[in-house]
């Protein structure tokens, strides 16, 4: 007996809503026609990859930072139009990026 015959033991006048498929893959961030910017640099002796030049709402740019950090597992921060990750990520993010739709421009090394 598998889960979905338990609950239609337990609530049997629940009628199952259909689930919505995300196999389209509708983008889940707004797209831009500019490239977003991914360079790296040294901060404190440590180094970070900077992803800025995104022009749509903040909110988005927020999510794709929480996607960002926790595709990678490490730590970073939004601020000032950019999402700082710390540590040099940029082939890994630049790849996550392409596969959103996103147009991406590697710079600095």
């Amino acid at each position: 007996m598998d889960l979905k015959d338990q609950l239609k033991n337990l609530f049997p006048d629940h009628e199952p809503e259909d689930e919505p498929d995300n196999e389209g893959k509708e983008p889940s961030y707004w797209l831009q026609d500019d490239p977003i910017i991914c360079k790296y640099e040294k901060r404190k002796g440590k180094p970070v990859t900077i992803i800025e030049g995104y022009n749509g709402a903040d909110s988005d740019f927020k999510k794709l930072a929480k996607d960002l950090k926790t595709l990678l597992g490490v730590g970073g921060s939004f601020k000032n139009e950019a999402i700082i990750i710390q540590g040099d990520y940029r082939d890994k993010i630049m790849d996550f990026l392409k596969e959103n739709g996103f147009s991406v421009k590697r710079v600095g090394g």
